[in-house]
């Protein structure tokens, strides 16, 4: 990434994701191959009044943790992390891994980490859901993401860049203008309440009411582009297909099928990696729904293997298992919220209140200006 990148970056992800105000504070979390951003970002606080920490992971970190630490050790918190969830004005997570081919932690290590973490996050999606917590996800290009998304690492911040809108004139401008289109089709979303997904593989439906559609214009993810809910917990039923491999803790699971009855999920069956999704759905929590979404990222032209770009793909659909969306109202508790991509490009079809309103991964031309 440039330096003129790496300025522009930290501007978007300082003074429109969450536009930080003099004296608020700002905890980034990274690891130390993003410092080149960090620095920029220490620029763009001072430049803004406020005030910056953050937290560096190091190499190796996770494998001594996982070869070393004691349940009780695994499930410690930081105190900066946890201060910073409870008190702070602004959060930012730069994903810029060392690995992501790393061993999973033994069940007893994981289970200890999920309680501790269970308040934080209950905090953490309560403070957001009003903005109490302003927050963004982010990634610096790394060599580990380049490498899991099949790119060079040249390759990958171009990608990266593009998605971003960073090589742009005007980012904050362009993302102005995402929030422009997208909010006709959140509008008329939130005039119907019953959804229906259909595609080759799945015919899937929820309802929504007292429920909101948000309009995901950049201020919660960078990249973003979407527009997402929280279904009614027990309004899901049919069945839906993934084709894009989902994601869990470093582990890939293809070609998922999920079978739901009054919003619990029955039956659960994977093409590749039938045991993770037996471990999650383990889980308190995770056989109910936490978001419905459609991807509008039409820049973001790839897959990836990284959620935070990958559910964003225009022309597909995403659901996650487990933890909702307070701000859209929903009900649901859980450790966990896992999305999974269905691509619509090819005869999918979504109907509001049973109008057909969504046809081969594009809205109908009234509700995108």
């Amino acid at each position: 990434m440039t330096p003129e990148q790496r300025s522009a970056y930290a501007h978007l992800l300082v003074n429109y994701c969450v536009s930080l105000q003099p004296g608020e504070r700002l905890f980034v979390s990274s690891t130390t191959l993003a410092a080149p951003l960090i620095a920029e970002i220490r620029k763009a606080v001072l430049l803004a009044g406020g005030h910056l920490e953050y937290s560096l992971s190091v190499a190796d970190e996770g494998a001594a943790m996982r070869e070393m630490a004691s349940a009780e050790q695994f499930a410690y918190l930081p105190t900066l992390y946890r201060t910073a969830i409870n008190e702070f004005e602004a959060y930012l997570n730069v994903r810029a891994p060392f690995s992501l081919r790393e061993d999973s932690p033994a069940p007893d290590l994981m289970a200890a980490r999920r309680a501790a973490l269970a308040p934080v996050l209950k905090t953490y999606f309560e403070r957001t859901a009003d903005r109490r917590l302003k927050r963004s996800l982010c990634v610096y290009p790394c060599p580990a993401l380049a490498e899991e998304a099949g790119m060079s690492l040249e390759e990958y911040t171009r990608f990266v860049a593009k998605a971003t809108k960073i090589d742009q004139p005007d980012p904050q401008a362009a993302w102005l203008e995402v929030r422009r289109r997208q909010q006709a089709v959140v509008d008329h979303l939130n005039s119907c309440t019953t959804f229906r997904y259909v595609n080759a593989k799945s015919d899937i439906t929820f309802t929504t009411n007292g429920r909101t559609w948000i309009n995901s214009d950049g201020q919660t993810n960078m990249p973003s582009g979407e527009v997402y809910t929280s279904p009614e917990e027990t309004s899901v039923n049919g069945y839906i297909y993934f084709d894009y491999p989902a994601i869990r803790n470093g582990k890939t699971v293809q070609g998922v099928t999920l079978t739901v009855e009054e919003g619990e999920i029955i039956k659960w069956e994977a093409e590749a990696g039938q045991e993770v999704l037996d471990e999650t759905f383990a889980i308190p929590g995770t056989r109910r729904f936490g978001e419905a979404a459609i991807g509008t990222n039409y820049t973001i032209d790839r897959f990836s293997k990284n959620i935070l770009f990958d559910e964003k793909i225009g022309g597909t659909v995403h659901m996650a298992i487990g933890q909702s969306y307070a701000q859209a109202g929903g009900k649901n508790e859980s450790t966990v919220h896992w999305d999974m991509i269905a691509d619509m490009k090819n005869g999918g079809i979504i109907y509001a209140d049973g109008r057909e309103i969504y046809r081969d991964g594009r809205f109908a031309i009234n509700l995108w200006p």
